[in-house]
């Protein structure tokens, strides 16, 4: 007897329900005990509805720390699910994910730099916005790995997929090296860039999300505004040109869009792996291959993953110490994304 699978909608529905709900309870978890009471009062204070909820310590545990991490987390996990479909869709690979073309190494490059010069040469780790210094160069880093992976790949032809991949292997593997002399030269910022790497949320707040906004917001709109390309595309490149679609040029701006959200998430939260490639397969199995849900159920979908993968690395631990983010969701994407490939 077959199980009914629920249709998409009803699928998209709830898991945008539990995307909602997610936001106030991850305030739960933490170090800080807070209670339900606590967070109602100091959403209230947010929304306006209670007048006399002025600045306390609850306010400032859950408004500017707990808040605004589950806000970054929902993003970046929602930009790194929706990089993953966009990329699997372009390169037609299934173990395509948005570090692909190097992108992850550029801005460990960017970032170890940053660390190792800013403790010898004794630069200021905030700018005057706030925003990390160690974040702005990571997300340079990885907009040049993302543009030397771009113009390696490009031929007489446009962006061919074997090329692209090739060339992002080979931008990944310069960088890596380069990370590495860097380690090597400054042993006293090996763990800072190690902890970097391993990615974390742990000391983000509001003033992270403009430098995420700003990849996240044309990034989502390049991948948004060629769907469609993405269902052509999966019938191969000489049936596209067939069908009328400039294959180059959507591939461009899929690989782009796609690239330009990884490297603001990097830049935020350092490297954080498996969202991209275990959150799109999961969904894939659930929505079916139609680019337009699978998207929309990436986004909400690798938000929810990220957020409580963020609430269990600051909750294992006692003594308000933490786990790095990247950790956890390399320890709980890995035997799955095992278990998954053993069943299918």
């Amino acid at each position: 007897m077959s199980i009914m699978r629920p249709s998409p909608a009803v699928l998209l529905a709830a898991i945008v329900l539990v995307w909602l709900a997610s936001v106030p309870l991850s305030c739960l978890g933490g170090p800080v005990d807070v209670g339900v009471a606590d967070i109602l009062k100091v959403f209230a204070g947010l929304a306006g509805f209670e007048q006399d909820a002025g600045p306390t310590a609850m306010h400032a545990v859950i408004g500017e720390i707990r808040l605004a991490r589950a806000v970054l987390a929902l993003l970046c996990g929602g930009a790194l699910a929706v990089a993953g479909v966009a990329l699997q869709g372009v390169l037609r690979n299934p173990l395509a994910d948005p570090f692909t073309l190097g992108i992850s190494a550029g801005a460990a490059c960017g970032a170890s730099l940053a660390i190792a010069l800013g403790g010898s040469l004794g630069w200021s780790v905030q700018l005057a916005s706030g925003t990390s210094l160690i974040s702005l160069c990571a997300l340079i880093g990885a907009l040049l790995a993302l543009a030397g992976a771009l113009w390696l790949g490009r031929g007489e032809g446009g962006f061919r997929r074997e090329t692209v991949i090739l060339a992002g292997i080979a931008v990944a593997a310069f960088l890596g090296a380069l990370v590495a002399l860097i380690k090597a030269l400054n042993e006293e910022s090996v763990t800072s860039i190690v902890f970097w790497i391993m990615g974390s949320l742990q000391g983000r707040g509001w003033n992270a999300l403009p430098l995420l906004l700003l990849t996240l917001v044309p990034g989502m709109l390049a991948v948004a505004l060629h769907w469609r390309a993405l269902d052509v595309l999966s019938l191969g490149d000489e049936q596209a040109a067939q069908v009328g679609l400039a294959v180059g040029r959507a591939r461009f701006w899929l690989l782009a869009g796609a690239s330009c959200m990884t490297a603001g998430c990097v830049a935020v939260t350092g490297v954080i792996g498996f969202v991209g490639l275990v959150v799109p397969h999961l969904l894939r199995l659930q929505l079916g291959v139609r680019h337009a849900p699978l998207l929309t159920g990436a986004f909400f979908g690798g938000g929810i993953l990220l957020l409580w993968a963020d609430v269990l690395a600051r909750s294992v631990l006692d003594g308000g110490q933490e786990l790095p983010v990247g950790v956890v969701t390399s320890l709980l994407g890995g035997p799955f994304f095992a278990a998954m490939l053993r069943r299918r």
